[in-house]
């Protein structure tokens, strides 16, 4: 990928940029003293999308680049049905362009979320001759991606010991809320459970709350399935040194404990000294929170740095000279309340011009469709649009040759490529005809539209 020249480039400022606030240094928290003594600030560059340049937009990507240029392409993945995280790991596979065919179970008619670009075969596993036909699919596959509890898939004969003597290239991760081993291997779990034994939740939450967990975005997902499709493209590639496949342990409270490493590696550094909620990147800082608007609506200020902080001062129009110091602690929470006084005496639509184009770090809280409206992200085609008219965000990150081509089509039903999935796999007519008898196997039709 061509970068531009480093004259060209503004991601980074020269140490200069943080000479004119030497004055400050000592009284900042290590952490933020260092980013500025290393003149590590960072803008964001007048023309972001010419590094981008060969990647195709949402409207032209299913014209411009074909499926067969992706970097997965060639992959076959087995996804065996789960909950959110397994279907977003498997979506995330198959949006670089990995063959991933979902295993529903016959008769199952819920909902089934993060289903794009993928293929759905109904097959019981818990039938031996369900498990048999899955045994023959695993032969031929590259990964398979299991969201059980420890134990549920060696019961039914699937173990890993089992498949991967039978296909040694097979790599086979298993996503789950604890891991594999210890004592609560086998519990039931949710993102919040996940979250809490990790550490991380005792960081979440304002200091007059209870600790609080932000959606089930952390551990689900962040935690869960990015950690689980980075270890699957981990095994991906050492594979083609070994030739062998190997057993993922990805859960997600590890995960998530991993995602937070930059709050271990910096505890020393001044960042957390405070209790919860009291600190400069937990909302503890005036600096550094939302605030509403006169029409009821948010701004989000992250305001750090000095030389933004006095565009933010300058873009509320108050007076710097009688403010005290940005990072006096002890006079925060009046700074809170002047902050807040100030955006509630105009709307957001008037805040967003005021600061547009400024870096005073200040931004507009959009919802989920406002942001599929959101200039910048119409311009880079953050988000896409499918035949039935829903939206969602395009894969990231954008890769220069090989960028990710989701599909636009709808969703599958389950099991509506039973039987294709089967003869791709070398399943004779006579075989597929005794296992829908069998009720083995299960085909879904979608309904003509008369």
């Amino acid at each position: 990928m061509h970068l531009a020249q480093p004259e060209e480039d503004r991601w980074l400022h020269s140490r200069q940029c943080a000479g004119a606030f030497s004055p400050l240094l000592p009284r900042l928290p290590p952490y933020f003293a260092q980013t500025y003594s290393e003149g590590l600030l960072v803008t964001m560059p007048e023309k972001p999308l010419q590094y981008f340049n060969g990647c195709p937009s949402r409207q032209e990507a299913p014209s411009v680049l074909g499926r067969s240029s992706m970097a997965l392409q060639g992959i076959r993945v087995l996804e065996l049905a789960g909950l959110a995280p397994g279907p977003h790991c498997g979506m995330i596979l198959a949006d670089f362009g990995a063959q991933v065919m979902r295993v529903d179970r016959p008769g199952h008619r819920g909902v089934t979320w993060m289903a794009r670009g993928k293929r759905s075969l109904a097959l019981d596993l818990k039938r031996p001759a369900g498990a048999s036909v899955m045994r023959r699919l695993c032969r031929q596959s590259d990964v398979l991606l299991e969201p059980f509890r420890p134990g549920v898939m060696e019961k039914i004969g699937l173990g890993p010991e089992i498949l991967q003597k039978e296909n040694p290239r097979l790599i086979y991760a298993r996503l789950s809320g604890f891991g594999q081993l210890g004592r609560l291997s086998k519990a039931a779990g949710h993102d919040i459970n996940f979250l809490a034994l990790s550490g991380v939740l005792s960081k979440l939450g304002r200091s007059s709350e209870t600790p609080y967990a932000p959606l089930n975005l952390l551990a689900d997902f962040g935690g869960g399935s990015l950690t689980c499709a980075l270890g699957i493209v981990l095994a991906l590639y050492e594979r083609t040194q070994s030739g062998k496949g190997q057993v993922i342990d990805a859960n997600m409270v590890e995960g998530t404990a991993y995602l937070s490493s930059f709050l271990w590696h910096s505890q020393n550094a001044g960042l957390w000294s405070q209790p919860r909620g009291k600190n400069v990147l937990d909302s503890g800082a005036p600096f550094y929170e939302t605030y509403r608007t006169s029409d009821g609506k948010f701004m989000a200020v992250g305001a750090i740095e000095p030389q933004f902080y006095a565009l933010l001062i300058n873009g509320l129009g108050l007076n710097s000279d009688e403010l005290p110091d940005q990072l006096s602690l002890s006079d925060w929470e009046e700074m809170k309340k002047k902050f807040a006084d100030t955006f509630a005496k105009k709307s957001q639509a008037e805040w967003c011009k005021i600061f547009d184009g400024t870096d005073a770090c200040v931004t507009p809280v959009v919802s989920l469709e406002e942001a599929a409206l959101n200039e910048h992200n119409r311009e880079r085609g953050t988000f896409i649009t499918n035949e039935d008219q829903h939206v969602s965000p395009r894969p990231a990150p954008l890769l220069s040759r090989t960028p990710a081509v989701p599909s636009t089509k709808r969703d599958p039903l389950e099991g509506e490529h039973t039987e294709e999935i089967l003869q791709e796999f070398g399943f004779s007519k006579e075989e597929i005809n005794q296992l829908t008898l069998d009720k083995i196997i299960e085909t879904s039709k979608p309904k003509a539209h008369l």
